[in-house]
């Protein structure tokens, strides 16, 4: 009977936090600057872009490792723990995620792959993933989930990106009928001076109602950074702030839904020389 009213529970909590166009943990973007900007993520080139968009990956030009922790609604089965690494070549950078979510009940575990490369104005890539899905007393299952992505220069203050998971219409496990989600997504970005950054995108479940993200980046010091963002459906306002110490980059951002409450993120990005 504990268990029942346990479970019970979880899943009055979590459903409308899913219900509302986030969906499933495999789509959640990850890294805190793409929190503090509304999740406004496909056109910025970071080491991050491996979980995000992995075509952006293809301008970096150093090797980089990162990992990061979301802590969401105050709840410890709603939380996520990201790692990975970005190497840069000159055959085109490689990158690979790993990612765990959710609790005893209930969770999720990703490991991916991405390749990208950047040819004259544009960077593409792609990426595949495994992804397993436990659910207690129902067993386990995985599947592997694809992805591609890219970013094009369109002049000297303005870029353009895109982003498309699981073009391949997968499901949860071969002995489901439930498919994950297919997600489109597309944005610019424009930079009227080195300290400003504007970020607006349109994020689209081929299954659910579009979501239309807003993000600013002001760089008010020398290494520090602060965002804010909104976005819709449901109604989300963003604030973040980064440090960048030397090959450190360590970025911390607070999202606030105005039905459930507070999602704190947390993460750090090391860059080789």
């Amino acid at each position: 009977m504990k268990f029942i009213l346990k479970a019970f529970s979880y899943l009055i909590l979590i459903a409308p936090y899913y219900s509302y166009g986030q969906n499933g943990s495999e789509v959640f973007a990850k890294g805190a600057r793409s929190y503090g900007l509304a999740n406004t993520h496909v056109t910025l080139t970071d080491a991050w872009s491996i979980f995000n968009n992995p075509g952006a990956m293809g301008r970096l030009k150093t090797t980089s490792f990162l990992i990061g922790y979301d802590h969401r609604l105050g709840l410890n089965e709603l939380t996520t723990l990201g790692a990975g690494a970005v190497i840069a070549s000159d055959k085109g950078n490689f990158g690979v995620s790993l990612s765990h979510f959710g609790g005893a009940l209930f969770n999720q575990q990703a490991v991916g792959i991405g390749y990208a490369n950047q040819l004259g104005i544009a960077s593409f890539g792609v990426k595949a993933s495994y992804l397993q899905t436990n659910i207690e007393g129902y067993g386990r299952g995985g599947v592997p989930v694809f992805e591609f992505g890219g970013t094009a220069i369109l002049g000297p203050h303005l870029v353009f990106g895109a982003h498309v998971y699981n073009f391949t219409r997968s499901q949860y496990s071969s002995n489901s009928e439930d498919y994950l989600p297919t997600i489109i997504k597309a944005g610019l970005s424009y930079q009227p001076s080195s300290k400003l950054l504007l970020n607006l995108e349109a994020e689209k479940d081929i299954l659910l109602s579009p979501i239309a993200k807003l993000g600013l980046e002001y760089n008010f010091m020398e290494k520090l950074w602060a965002r804010c963002g909104i976005r819709t459906n449901p109604s989300n306002l963003h604030f973040g702030i980064g440090f960048q110490p030397e090959r450190f980059q360590i970025n911390y951002a607070v999202a606030q839904n105005n039905r459930l409450g507070y999602t704190h993120h947390f993460s750090m990005t090391y860059k080789l020389k």
